[in-house]
């Protein structure tokens, strides 16, 4: 997978014999029979709309994701991009934030080692291990609340014991909602503003938008900025012991502090990964045991399953299906020679589902002894901040909700598709629940 003699060959002349595209929302939806075919027939895969390929094989996705002097995070867009899809939004996009609030820098995510480096040494004084083991208890109270709730209103008096659930509406968002909410020194009553939030950042990268959806999207990031930019304000003046006010003041004595647009930036990421991510492992994790009932028994019998049943669902299911990187030299990647200046998408979910790592992918066992060799949560410098943060909750929701009911199944059948569209997660419409208990 290193260079070699090989010319690269321009993504848009690039053969490959699988008729299917990652833009078709019905593939979005369910893509796991067009990821095997991709590794069978076509591990790099161009997407000539966009100016880029995909990358599937899980040798492949670590090469490229433990390799950031050749597969950048900055600059991802990449010279064929520059022609490619809703690139002319984005511009527009960008300019309006430019102009009344602040355009987005490149921060983290968006960076490689060395500059990566400082960002990331800066939130890991935030996002410490002994940090989330104090929060523990008090995740399993939110957990708990939240139940308690749903039950309240569906049991009340009744002695049936059964109740239905829009799960995602009731406990997937709420649960992450307010844990990055109350960390970050945020109202917890306000959560679905901040949820609305979210969806705004992410939006442009999602899905093409609208003309109309791109005004409004710009609108309700502006709105989340300023109310940002007032609450760092507040910090900087009258320090407390939260997550903004530990970024604000993150700086030692030899460096510079995160400026406004660095800080916004920062924002953008925390917000939008303790929403998105790991409300769609719970969505997933509790749709797989409607599918999987002897799981649910299992898991009910000896709760020292749960993290197993965790990493499964990361693994078969994970919340973010890939990210991208931009080439920054011609490159060989399963025999296909790479363009510079490309952009590559990194299909984690692809990888988590290739039979050359692990054996029978496509099925769904908890018994798996690598599954925690999955790559949900990235790998090398870029691996997610939160990822201790997300398994904490999920150890506590599904531990919570596996011991208060007796089964767990669907109040009705999906109308449509499971999912709202997307080229890079895997985000869950609705989840209808009838419970017993």
């Amino acid at each position: 997978m290193s260079g070699g003699i090989m010319q690269p060959t321009p993504v848009s002349e690039m053969a490959c014999p699988v008729d299917h595209s990652l833009l078709d929302p019905a593939v979005q939806d369910s893509p796991w029979d067009f990821y095997a075919e991709l590794h069978e027939k076509c591990p790099v895969f161009p997407i000539p709309e966009m100016g880029a390929v995909m990358v599937t094989r899980y040798e492949d996705v670590r090469f490229v994701l433990t390799n950031p002097d050749i597969f950048s995070s900055s600059g991802r867009g990449g010279g064929g991009a520059k022609k490619g899809l809703q690139v002319d939004n984005a511009k527009r996009y960008q300019a309006i934030l430019a102009e009344r609030g602040w355009g987005h820098v490149e921060t983290l995510q968006r960076t490689d080692p060395p500059i990566h480096t400082d960002y990331r040494r800066r939130l890991n004084r935030v996002f410490t291990p002994r940090r989330v083991r104090l929060m523990a208890d008090h995740i399993d109270e939110i957990s708990t609340e939240l139940i308690d709730t749903v039950f309240e209103r569906e049991l009340g008096a009744a002695s049936s014991g059964v109740g239905e659930s829009e799960f995602v509406d009731d406990f997937a968002m709420p649960l992450p909602g307010i844990i990055i909410a109350e960390q970050l020194g945020l109202d917890r009553s306000d959560i679905r503003t901040f949820k609305r939030w979210a969806d705004a950042m992410l939006a442009i990268s999602m899905r093409p938008l609208t003309e109309e959806e791109l005004l409004e999207t710009v609108e309700t990031e502006l709105e989340a900025q300023h109310h940002l930019a007032t609450e760092f304000e507040l910090r900087r003046q009258h320090p407390t012991d939260d997550l903004i006010s530990a970024l604000v003041h993150s700086h030692g004595d030899d460096e510079e502090p995160l400026s406004m647009h660095e800080l916004q930036n920062l924002m953008h990421q925390l917000v939008t990964g303790g929403f998105e991510t790991t409300t769609n492992a719970l969505n997933h994790g509790m749709w797989l045991l409607t599918r999987y009932p002897e799981v649910q028994e299992r898991l009910r019998g000896d709760a020292s399953l749960i993290p197993a049943f965790i990493e499964e669902t990361l693994r078969f299911e994970g919340p973010v299906q890939g990210l991208a990187r931009r080439t920054t030299r011609d490159v060989e990647v399963a025999d296909v020679m790479v363009p510079a200046d490309t952009m590559v998408l990194v299909r984690y979910g692809a990888a988590n589902r290739d039979d050359s790592a692990f054996d029978n992918a496509g099925e769904f066992n908890i018994d798996r002894p690598d599954a925690h060799q999955h790559v949900a949560f990235g790998l090398g410098a870029h691996f997610c901040v939160g990822a201790a943060l997300a398994r904490q909750e999920l150890v506590s929701g599904f531990t919570n909700w596996v011991d208060r009911t007796s089964n767990i199944e669907l109040a009705r059948p999906f109308e449509g598709p499971v999912h709202e569209p997307s080229l890079l997660l895997l985000p869950v419409k609705e989840l209808p629940l009838r419970f017993t208990v």
